[in-house]
């Protein structure tokens, strides 16, 4: 059973929250473990045989991750967390962005929201955002209609961290193209749970976490095309992204990824990371997401039964739910007595809430490591609670 590889569930509790943050298998703990007491060194910089290991594992990871999404180890840019990564790249389009507006939606995650809104605030530029449904679901023609030829940037998510519906970036980013607007797509809840190539996406632009597809905490991914990385210049500046400084200050900027990757890495995350895509490739990522969608067929249907109203539609591995008489807070804190990880509020998309005249939802999230038995535990607890 997949479950038993995780330390962290051995004990009597359901892990509902996972498009929070995953759980990690022992591989991945103990990659990190293995780094740190066998191969700990500063990389790129030393010539000693630690250093060089380092070095290699630190490059490998890149290598790991671009076969992973499609890309070019070049184009992988280490960052912290996804959120780096979408306050980076909205830096970065900064230096080329031409237009008069920036088109996102009311259902992004603030990560995915507050860069842009900065950023037109910055320039003077409109930010217009897409509504969504009844269902809080963001239809591509909503995203596509507000393109005009004055689209300077389009962000949006692949699959909503609210609703778990998933978009069709290829519709969006055509229209984008077309406009001559340059295109970020938060992958955060996408990359754990599908295949994606982002060559056959035609975006410009990727983020994603590690922890979110059982890696460590303090690793993420921004994904850029490699012909927009080498026209730009680096937000972060100190050692390791310099060829050379002379003496009036002028530097020489290294090549992509390392011009983007200031200071000391993670490189202990790095190796966690590779040991996690190893994982999921053992296991099928393509096996992934059919599964989650049957437990969350059970899920929405079961809460569906006991009065509950659920947001989205066509679920996947996310499901929000609420009740007008029921606090999600006060709902979420008693579903964790009994041994059931949910988590309340509005999940960082706030707008999204306020624009369906919602006060939160509890939100249910799945992994490659939930079953049945999950969702019958998470009914049983729910009924005690009610």
């Amino acid at each position: 059973m997949v479950k038993e590889d995780f330390p962290a569930l051995q004990g009597n509790i359901v892990y509902l929250d996972s498009a929070a943050t995953t759980q990690k298998p022992r591989q991945v703990i103990e990659a990190i473990k293995e780094y740190y007491e066998r191969y700990n060194a500063n990389v790129h910089r030393g010539i000693y045989e630690l250093a060089r290991i380092s070095t290699e594992i630190y490059e490998e990871a890149h290598e790991k991750v671009a076969r992973f999404i499609g890309a070019k180890p070049q184009e992988i840019i280490f960052v912290k967390n996804c959120t780096e990564a979408l306050n980076l790249v909205a830096q970065l389009l900064s230096q080329l962005v031409e237009g008069s507006n920036i088109v996102s939606t009311l259902a992004e995650h603030h990560s995915n929201l507050l860069p842009w809104w900065k950023l037109s605030k910055e320039r003077g530029m409109e930010l217009r955002l897409a509504e969504p449904d009844a269902d809080g679901v963001i239809p591509e023609e909503r995203i596509t209609d507000l393109v005009d030829e004055e689209t300077a940037i389009v962000a949006f998510h692949h699959s909503s961290n609210v609703s778990g519906h998933i978009l069709d970036p290829r519709k969006v980013s055509k229209a984008a193209k077309k406009a001559g607007a340059f295109t970020v797509l938060d992958a955060a809840q996408s990359v754990p749970h599908l295949p994606v190539d982002v060559r056959e996406l035609g975006v410009d632009a990727i983020a994603f976490s590690a922890h979110k597809m059982l890696g460590p905490m303090g690793i993420g991914v921004l994904w850029m095309r490699e012909e927009l990385l080498s026209r730009m210049e680096p937000v972060l500046l100190g050692g390791g992204i310099v060829s050379s400084v002379d003496l009036d200050l002028s530097p020489v900027w290294k090549d992509p990824p390392q011009r983007f990757e200031a200071g000391t890495p993670n490189v202990a995350g790095a190796y966690g990371f590779s040991a996690a895509i190893d994982y999921l490739l053992s296991h099928g990522v393509e096996k992934i997401l059919p599964e989650e969608r049957k437990l969350a067929r059970a899920l929405t249907e079961g809460l569906k039964e006991r009065g509950f109203k659920v947001l989205g539609r066509d679920h996947t591995s996310i499901v929000s739910f609420w009740r007008e008489d029921l606090d999600p807070h006060l709902l979420a804190y008693k579903l964790g007595r009994e041994g059931v990880c949910v988590r309340s509020g509005y999940h960082c998309a706030e707008p999204l809430h306020r624009h369906l005249g919602i006060s939160g939802t509890v939100r249910a999230s799945l992994y490659l490591y939930n079953d049945g038995e999950d969702v019958e535990r998470f009914f049983e607890a729910l009924d005690r609670v009610m």
